[in-house]
Order: structure tokens, then C-alpha cells, then sequence
């Protein structure tokens, strides 16, 4: 990318400084601004750059696709791609090598068949698993398989702590798929989620798979956010009371330890728009 000389502009106060740094300032303040994107303005005043500088300086960085531009609000956000390829740092693991030991240790002590699952747009997919002994059948199936936020103790952790305009988002949406799993309408639906916020957890045993039964904890991030889903699957006999307690222990204990090594740059843990490209 070639940027105009600043010399071109010399009533700017950042007269001098090379245009990489100048690109890499813009980049940092994108980083730590909102998710929903910043203004041109916003950026502009952070880095301390003229607004024409500032907005040839993201036109070049969307040009090489490591920015996107909201077509409804024209505010600019780190890309995707952005976040793959820091993902590939040598320091940078992903989600799923992060919560594998996690998936292990929990499966030895329990003796159930543990999950991971993360948020793809309106849908949790899993990441991964590890085996219990006992026989279960599952609504995501094996490694890949795809639900619906709001489908599943897993799936609905994730929805319950989502922010509160995505979530309202992924309800309206999905309202009318639930209905094919489960009996839900808006109210109870949103009943369903209080209880899983107050509690910290989803456990309640739906019927939806006879004979089998479930609980999960979300993995937050640092804003208390949900970007994943720890699950126990099992048959019902062993999620009785008596040992829901220390099994929702044991996965809360485990999903903050995560929750404190996820790699922030994992596009696993991206957030979705449906406005941005």
C-alpha cells in the first residue's frame, strides 16, 4: 500500500511520523474500540490524525481486506481475515487446543461424555468431545455437528449470556426453529434464559432426548460474554439432584480456567454480523 506523503499535509500534527506507524495506530485503536465498529471521526480523534488521513488510511486497510466497513452505519471494524492471520501467530492457540484438557480431565472425573461448543452466527456448533461410557444421543451429534442457539443445554448457556442486542437478535430468529424441538414461545423462552443467568448454568432436563439429560456452563470472556459452552451429556439416572451440585462444580472450575487462556484472535470466538462485508 502506498499512502500520500504527509508533507502533502503539513498543518497535521503527526507531520513526520511514517506512514506504518501511522497505519499501525489506526489498527490499535480499531482493536481496542467497540465491536460494533468506530467512526471515522472517532478514529481520527484517537490517533490524533486528520479525517482525510485517517479515512485513506482504513480505505487502504479494507483494499487489503484486514478491515470492514458496516454498510448500515459506515463505521470500520477489524476483519475477520485481520483475525485469522494473527491467529497464526507462534504464540496463538485456538479454542479447541485450549479446552481439550479441560474436555479430558472432566470426562476422567465424571465418567460422562463432555463437549465443547462455540456460537456460529444463529447456531452453536461442536468443536469437539471426549467419549463417556455410557450410550447417548446428542442433538449436535459428533465433532461438526450444528444447532440452534437455544437447541440443548450447551447451546442454550451460550444464548443466556450473549449481550443483550445480540440475544434478542438470535431469539427472534430462532423462535420459530425451537418450535420444532421444543415447546417454546417468546415468554418461556426468555423464562428459560433468567433462570440459566441467575443460576450460571442450563440443566433443566426437557425430555427432548428420552432418557438422556444434560448440563452446561458457559466459557466467558473478559467482558463477561458468552464465547463457548462446556456440556455433560448422560443418561438421566446420572444427573439426579444429588449429583447435579458437584458436577456443575466441576464444569464452572473447569471453564474458568479457559475462559483465562482463550486466544482473543481465535476466529472461533468471532462475533457475527450481518451487516458487515
Amino acid at each position: 500500500m502506498k499512502f500520500p506523503s504527509e508533507e502533502s499535509n503539513p498543518d497535521e500534527p503527526e507531520a513526520g511520523v511514517s506512514a506504518v506507524s501511522r497505519l499501525f495506530a489506526v489498527l490499535r485503536a480499531l482493536g481496542n474500540g467497540s465491536a460494533d465498529g468506530e467512526r471515522v471521526s472517532q478514529l481520527a480523534a484517537q490517533v490524533g490524525l486528520s479525517q482525510p488521513t485517517t479515512h485513506r488510511l482504513l480505505r487502504g486497510l479494507v483494499s487489503e481486506g484486514m478491515v470492514e466497513q458496516c454498510l448500515r452505519t459506515k463505521r470500520y471494524r477489524l476483519s475477520l481475515a485481520f483475525f485469522a492471520l494473527a491467529a497464526k501467530a507462534g504464540q496463538a492457540g485456538n479454542l479447541r487446543d485450549v479446552v481439550r484438557p479441560s474436555l479430558l480431565r472432566l470426562s476422567a472425573s465424571l465418567g460422562d461424555s463432555l463437549f465443547l461448543l462455540a456460537r456460529a452466527g444463529f447456531d452453536a456448533v461442536c468443536l469437539d468431545r471426549s467419549e463417556g461410557p455410557y450410550p447417548i444421543r446428542t442433538f449436535t451429534g459428533d465433532v461438526g455437528g450444528r444447532i440452534a442457539l437455544g437447541v440443548g443445554q450447551g447451546s442454550l448457556a451460550i444464548l443466556a449470556f450473549l449481550p443483550d442486542e445480540e440475544r434478542d437478535e438470535v431469539i427472534r430468529y430462532n423462535l420459530p426453529r425451537l418450535r420444532d424441538v421444543h415447546a417454546y414461545d417468546e415468554v418461556s423462552l426468555r423464562m428459560e434464559i433468567d433462570a440459566v443467568r441467575a443460576l450460571g448454568y442450563a440443566g433443566r432436563n426437557t425430555g427432548a432426548l428420552e432418557g438422556m439429560a444434560g448440563v452446561a456452563v458457559p466459557v466467558l470472556n473478559t467482558e463477561g460474554h458468552a464465547v463457548a459452552a462446556l456440556s455433560v451429556a448422560t443418561i438421566t439416572d446420572r444427573l439426579a439432584p444429588s449429583r447435579m451440585a458437584m458436577v456443575v462444580e466441576l464444569l464452572k472450575r473447569e471453564a474458568k480456567v479457559v475462559s483465562g487462556r482463550i486466544n482473543p484472535f481465535d476466529p472461533a470466538l468471532r462475533r457475527p454480523s450481518q451487516v458487515f462485508g
